[in-house]
């Protein structure tokens, strides 16, 4: 199977180069810096289930230099989305199909429309790493999970051909018929944690230890499970108490990535985790006054640094 990785950041960069370590085609579509930079140091992860070093990582600036191409994992940031259209349009009538690792929910309704849903499989990854300032991925911690599952009827056979594929590469995989239900329970986990860590500027310690941010945490979630719900999406009964009871299990400071992209003045994912859930749930006529709060608090901070130039 031949794979383009549209992005070579720390979830794209790790999880193309576990593959190319298992011995499949894999080609990085990236710009062109961080082509430069791979041409110059290579591809190089670190990580406590074993570092990789691929010193000649086949990469590609334009989608047009790439003659065949199975499957993309698309490993960009939401906000990068639209500015890839073009580049994926170009594989996807080579007969692509796309996995996308992105977070929140709205992009497959983007991907959906723009290639149609039989091009599209529904995809969740694991992990906790980081980009160095040498290009670098840092892997921290030893999860590093793909959930992936077809959408459409018409995608199953190639699910059960990638699934083979997958199940070489250093990583654990689960193939899930029902997959667009572990998309949303990531989904409305991450909004919660990355929306009360950020707009609080808290650590899961310092939620856990006061019944107020407690109780906040629980009614975001709540309302992201009833979200869920109205979407048609099923997760677990003991979703919100699980998550709630979660946060004494972190080791002590720990946050989100949103909350650590703040703290560096980098830009934030809010408008496709904290906004998306506020337009999804004006679509199905439901409140959610938590989210709409956390939203409010970290939306001036969504361009970084930019606000103080």
């Amino acid at each position: 199977m031949n794979i383009t990785v549209l992005g070579a950041g720390a979830t794209g960069g790790y999880f193309g180069a576990r593959l190319a370590e298992s011995g499949a085609n894999v080609t990085f579509l990236v710009r062109q810096n961080r082509a430069a930079q791979l041409k110059a140091k290579g591809l190089v992860v670190k990580s406590v289930i074993g570092d990789i070093s691929i010193a000649e990582p086949q990469t590609a600036v334009n989608s047009e230099d790439i003659p065949a191409c199975d499957l993309v994992i698309v490993g960009l940031k939401n906000y990068h989305l639209a500015a890839s259209l073009p580049q994926l349009k170009v594989l996807v009538e080579r007969g692509a199909k796309l996995l996308p690792f992105l977070n929140g929910v709205e992009h497959y309704e983007i991907l959906q429309k723009e290639f149609g849903r039989e091009n599209v499989i529904g995809g969740v990854c694991k992990i906790i790493a980081t980009l160095d300032s040498e290009g670098t991925v840092i892997h921290t911690g030893k999860l590093a999970q793909v959930i992936f599952g077809e959408l459409e009827p018409s995608s199953k056979e190639f699910c059960q051909q990638l699934e083979q594929v997958l199940a070489k590469a250093n990583f654990k995989t689960i193939y899930n018929d029902k997959v667009w239900n572990e998309i949303w329970a990531k989904y409305a986990f991450i909004s919660v944690f990355s929306g009360v860590t950020t707009a609080g500027d808290l650590t899961t310690d310092l939620i856990d230890a006061h019944d107020a941010s407690r109780n906040v945490y629980r009614r975001a979630l709540e309302e992201m499970k009833s979200l869920a719900t109205a979407t048609g999406a099923v997760l677990i009964e003991e979703f919100v108490d699980q998550n709630v009871v979660g946060l004494s299990k972190y080791q002590k400071g720990s946050t989100s990535s949103m909350h650590q992209d703040k703290r560096k003045g980098l830009f934030l994912e809010v408008e496709s985790l904290q906004g998306g859930a506020i337009r999804l749930a004006h679509r199905h006529n439901l409140q959610v006054p938590t989210i709409e709060t956390l939203y409010g608090l970290i939306k001036p901070y969504e361009q970084g640094n930019a606000l103080q130039k």
